[in-house]
């Protein structure tokens, strides 16, 4: 009879083990998802485009992808909305001082927001060019996106930017 419940909770042990293994593919951009893959994977190609446009400086590009009732909420610099916030990118873009972001690999997050689209949550590293000078780091800082789905065009609604730490080089 020991031999039996010993057995039993070892099957059981197996069954609860495998379960957990996550044999989908290794995507190096998202962690602890709880969503499956092709939603995650849709909003790491969302952000990958969505940055792309930032570090191209692509403004047009930009407002593809924000809500016109964007809320920001910045740690450092307070609450913005989305027009204070394309003016703050067109300023930034007409400077000799270029920006790049880079996520952190394996920091991002993805969780569904049902009837609505998804969050986004992770880690970012900000780069910094001065004018006749080589690229360093500059900031990390944590972030959550806030993604509606209408009809298949997605858009960010919220971003939350925080824990910054400045000045990294």
């Amino acid at each position: 009879m020991k031999n039996y419940k010993l057995q039993l909770i070892l099957v059981l042990l197996l069954s609860v083990t495998s379960a957990c293994v996550d044999n989908r593919k290794n995507d190096s951009a998202v962690s602890g998802s709880s969503v499956s893959y092709p939603l995650a994977d849709t909003i790491a190609n969302l952000d990958s485009a969505f940055f792309g446009a930032f570090n191209r400086r692509d403004i047009a590009g930009i407002k593809n992808f924000l809500a016109e009732e964007l809320e920001f909420y910045h740690d450092l610099g307070g609450v913005t909305n989305y027009g204070q916030n394309i003016e703050a990118f067109e300023r930034n873009f007409h400077n000799k001082r270029k920006l790049r972001r880079e996520l952190v690999k394996g920091s991002m997050e993805v969780s569904p927001i049902k009837d609505f689209g998804a969050v986004q949550l992770g880690e970012h590293l900000f780069y910094v060019t001065e004018e006749g000078e080589k690229e360093k780091l500059s900031s990390k800082a944590k972030f959550v996106h806030l993604w509606q789905n209408k009809n298949g065009s997605w858009k960010i609604t919220r971003i939350i930017s925080y824990a910054h730490l400045e000045n990294l080089e």
